[in-house]
């Protein structure tokens, strides 16, 4: 019978990128969709913006009942709660798309979708799992953000770009609508 090697001592060792592999995989899976919707749909959906305000609730929450430095407390209470004042904002107002508060309050709706998916989850990621993100320079930090926002915007090309590779059918066959632009399978995309 043959001894089995001991592992290497380096394999056992979580590794110390994991964490920020777990943070940028999640947040690039959570804002490309919105950001593939801004582009071929020219509007964020709904359930994107209450989804994004329903873990931001759920964040401000935990931010509430958790011990924390009162200005790191505040700074992430004011963060989560910025989907909460578009919620209610939308209930109190009903803006024309085209005057000028109608046109800010779209605005804040692709701010809400597309800067608070990331943030939102970076926030929350600090409050309930804080150790994931403490060790790593600013510049690791940035870089994560850089690689989220070029994703977002890659992601935003494409739902411009939907007719070159996808079909109307593609949208109607997932449970979407036809996004504007869209080709039928006998078309060709225009250029």
């Amino acid at each position: 019978m043959t001894a089995t090697p001991a592992p290497d001592a380096a394999r056992n060792r979580p590794s110390r990128y994991r964490g920020i592999g777990i943070v940028l995989i999640g947040m690039s899976g959570a804002i490309w969709w919105p950001a593939f919707t801004l582009g071929a749909w020219h509007t964020p959906f709904f359930d994107q913006l209450l989804t994004v305000w329903v873990v931001a609730t759920a964040g401000f929450v935990v931010v509430l009942i958790q011990p924390a430095r009162p200005r790191v407390k505040v700074g992430r209470a004011i963060a989560l709660v910025i989907p909460s004042l578009w919620l209610v904002l939308s209930f109190t107002s009903a803006p024309a798309a085209d005057d000028l508060w109608g046109n800010l309050f779209d605005v804040l709706a692709v701010v809400v979708g597309l800067v608070g998916i990331p943030f939102t989850l970076w926030v929350v990621v600090r409050t309930v799992w804080p150790d994931v993100i403490a060790d790593y320079s600013p510049r690791v930090r940035l870089s994560i953000f850089a690689i989220v926002a070029a994703i977002a915007v890659a992601s935003f090309v494409l739902g411009l770009n939907q007719s070159r590779f996808l079909t109307c059918e593609d949208f109607t066959l997932s449970g979407n609508s036809e996004p504007p632009g869209c080709v039928h399978a006998d078309d060709s995309p225009t250029a």
